[in-house]
């Protein structure tokens, strides 16, 4: 039988990893509207003065800052008592969370204080999301043949795509509908209702899906780690280190190749506001054809080498499409756009599987939330806010393009140096390591 013959059979039902699969829409809906209207957010929360922007997506950084927090709560949990219950928890608060924001007081009724409320409001999101997508992406990768869990576990991202395309539609048609006073008096409310309905349905839907199997054989087998965090740290340090590399690289490319360049564009006068976030939307759907691509093609050729040439693109690639895009033109700028989306696409499709295969389904959770979400507090939530200080401060309008390549090229010896993960490869390489063994005798 060959490698692709010899998968396990799938055991939790269509429906649920449907509603696995979609549920972080939610997610990036609400972490891609924050970014794609931080220049109306600037304004209405923080006074439009001149430093407004920064401290907007200041309030983005240190609110990712608490997502490592929130991920190794809800790792805990999911390794604990199961995938299923923590994934119904954190969308109830998301829930809550965005149905807050919808309703806060502007800085025109309270002042300051508005920007702190929203800062608080957002390290709270961060916390429920702590361990959405890793634990969206733990439960794929438990619930899919192994012959597809690259495709499988790519929708995750594709799914996140969704999130993000219906945020910067939504941003798009409410920035485009009225003026900026009807925007700035009420109009910023609407896209944060409709997130709030939409975590509402998908926290429903949550409800009816069914356990991880891997996660009831570890019951089944009474291997549940009493202490999944000290289980992880004890034997898969390496595995931790290699999933930070790889969450790296796909943060970078994603946060400030995707999600900062509109912000980017405004903010530089290069485009207007409502014309970059509808460029957004093209690269949205860019990122939502390329992921399944390219996690059916780790599913036939393996993770690492997939991995390694995104990470030979981010070397190359990104400073000459921030160059690009810099000169102006609008053919140049989507150009320039589409190529930094589809990159962050392919890093985030691949890197799903490519990280949770890491580590056995004891600690998994706990393993990715130490991995994938303190390197994306950091080459996530930080590099929008330093990509737009560094170029104020030096006037180079390619320097995020220079931030992607640099961190690429930092993650490159990790990438090279990995072991595949995907199990049907894995097993093929050791038959055939067996059978030059036996021919040598």
């Amino acid at each position: 039988m060959s490698p692709t013959e010899r998968y396990s059979a799938p055991e939790v039902s269509r429906a649920s990893m449907v509603v696995a699969a979609l549920s972080t829409v939610v997610e990036w809906y609400d972490f891609t509207l924050y970014l794609y209207f931080a220049t109306v957010l600037s304004r209405v929360f923080f006074g439009g003065g001149a430093n407004s922007l920064l401290a907007t997506l200041a309030g983005f950084a240190i609110s990712y800052g608490i997502r490592p927090l929130g991920a190794m709560v809800f790792g805990h949990i999911g390794d604990r008592i199961g995938r299923q219950r923590t994934l119904v928890l954190s969308m109830m608060l998301m829930t809550l969370a965005m149905l807050a924001t919808a309703l806060l007081p502007d800085y025109a009724a309270i002042g300051p204080a508005a920007g702190g409320l929203l800062l608080l409001l957002r390290c709270f999101m961060a916390f429920s999301v702590g361990g959405e997508y890793t634990g969206v992406v733990a439960y794929l990768l438990e619930g899919a043949r192994e012959d597809r869990r690259g495709l499988i576990t790519s929708l995750a991202s594709a799914a996140s795509e969704v999130g993000a395309l219906l945020a910067v539609a939504i941003a798009a048609l409410t920035v485009g509908a009225m003026s900026t006073v009807r925007l700035d008096a009420w109009g910023w409310r609407i896209p944060f209702f409709v997130g709030a309905a939409l975590a509402g349905c998908v926290w429903f839907a949550r409800s009816t899906m069914e356990e991880s199997p891997d996660f009831l054989r570890q019951v089944k087998q009474h291997s549940v780690p009493e202490s999944p965090l000290r289980y992880t740290l004890a034997h898969h340090r390496p595995a931790l280190l290699r999933t930070f590399a790889i969450s790296a690289l796909g943060s970078i490319t994603y946060y400030v190749g995707i999600t900062y360049v509109p912000a980017f564009l405004s903010s530089s006068g290069i485009l207007a506001e409502s014309r970059s976030l509808w460029l957004s939307t093209l690269a949205a759907v860019a990122v939502i054809l390329v992921t399944p691509l390219a996690g059916a093609l780790s599913d036939r050729v393996g993770r690492k080498p997939v991995m390694i040439w995104l990470g030979i693109a981010g070397v190359l690639l990104p400073l000459s499409m921030f160059g690009l895009m810099a000169g102006g033109g609008e053919l140049p700028i989507a150009v320039g756009a589409i190529v930094l989306a589809c990159l962050a696409g392919g890093v985030s499709a691949v890197g799903a599987p490519a990280t949770a295969e890491q580590f056995p389904g004891e600690g998994r959770l706990s393993g990715l939330a130490l991995g994938v979400t303190v390197a994306t507090a950091i080459f996530g939530g930080l590099t929008p806010f330093l990509a737009e200080l560094f170029i104020r401060q030096t006037g180079w309008t390619a320097l995020p393009g220079a931030m992607i390549a640099a961190v690429a090229l930092v993650v490159m010896p990790v990438l090279l140096t990995m072991p595949e993960t995907h199990p049907c490869l894995v097993r093929a390489h050791a038959r055939e390591r067996e059978a030059k063994e036996l021919s040598d005798v």
